[in-house]
């Protein structure tokens, strides 16, 4: 496996990591466990920054060109894929999170 291959690969990780965390989070609103909710929702911002440092990576090897610039290719795609919706699924979790608190606290 090729470096480039390897980081789209650990961007992948991290982010399936993260949308986990956030859907486990979604499960303990039901039981009304909101601190819990919360730490797992921090445990998914830190596997998105880890996503984050990733692609970051990438994008700055694509502007530098060289033999360091990453192909597009399948995997590529479904690792940008997966992070997007990691992202949008713990901001959208968050979201409801604090929406069923409040309910809740009235």
């Amino acid at each position: 496996m090729t470096e480039f291959e390897q980081s789209v690969m650990t961007l992948i990780a991290s982010a399936g990591e993260s949308k986990t965390k956030a859907f486990e989070a979604l499960k303990l609103v039901k039981e009304s466990k909101y601190e819990e909710a919360r730490k797992l929702l921090d445990e998914a911002r830190e596997e998105d920054i880890e996503a984050h440092k990733i692609q970051t990576q990438l994008i700055i090897n694509e502007m530098n060109g060289g033999d360091n610039r990453p192909e597009l290719n399948l995997l590529m795609v479904h690792a940008q894929d997966h992070y997007m919706t990691a992202q949008l699924a713990r901001d959208l979790i968050e979201e409801m999170i604090n929406v069923f608190e409040a309910k809740e606290a009235k």
